[in-house]
């Protein structure tokens, strides 16, 4: 028997919007994975506590406020620091042009918003049995929100 794949879902930093979130998480679980929501301006260093402490496989992040290369080097910078290899996601509002460098920064895949449920779950799915790369889902143009 699979084990059941563990999933933070998280809403870092000012957003003050998290319905997408909600329904990727609701998803995710219908899927049959266990989530942990962040709830609404989780800070970074909570994201990565509570990730490791949560044993999760994978982060999805959701950013609507533009600050997505930032957090997103705050929580590798802190996952690095811990030692912990949880591949993370990313969706929101992220323009196409910043998308090249987070995934040199190390995100592992960004969900546009016309990317459907299924798609997100798969690549979910990809990035936990992955060395957190998951190439096909870099083309989505907005994402988990």
């Amino acid at each position: 028997m699979a084990r059941t794949l563990r999933v933070l879902v998280g809403k870092p930093g000012l957003d003050g919007h998290d319905r997408g979130a909600k329904v990727v998480a609701s998803a995710l679980r219908d899927a049959g994975m266990e989530v942990i929501y962040t709830g609404l301006r989780a800070t970074p260093e909570a994201i990565v506590a509570t990730a490791i402490q949560e044993s999760c496989d994978v982060i999805g992040l959701s950013v609507l406020s533009g600050a997505h290369e930032t957090i997103a080097k705050r929580i590798l910078e802190l996952l690095r620091a811990r030692g912990a290899e949880i591949p993370i996601l990313m969706g929101g509002v992220i323009p196409p042009e910043d998308r090249e460098r987070l995934r040199a920064l190390g995100v592992g895949a960004i969900f546009g918003q016309e990317a459907s449920l299924q798609e997100i779950v798969e690549g979910v799915r990809q990035l936990a049995a992955s060395d957190g790369d998951a190439d096909d889902q870099t083309h989505h143009e907005e994402g988990i929100q």
